[in-house]
């Protein structure tokens, strides 16, 4: 039986995070902007995750 390969979810975080990098600079507020990235790119990352999962079952 051929297993499927999991599905990555890092590449997805870390294209949240310099997407919330640059509108952060954008708004004058990097910081608030990395925040708002890595929360919105952990969020993705787990939804993938938990796909994946399911998918797997």
């Amino acid at each position: 039986m051929q297993t499927r390969s999991s599905m990555a979810g890092g590449f997805l975080l870390i294209v949240c995070l310099f997407i919330g990098l640059f509108v952060g600079i954008r708004m004058n507020q990097p910081s608030l902007g990395v925040l708002l990235g890595t929360l919105a790119g952990t969020l993705v990352a787990v939804a993938v995750w938990l796909l994946d999962r399911r998918r797997r079952d």
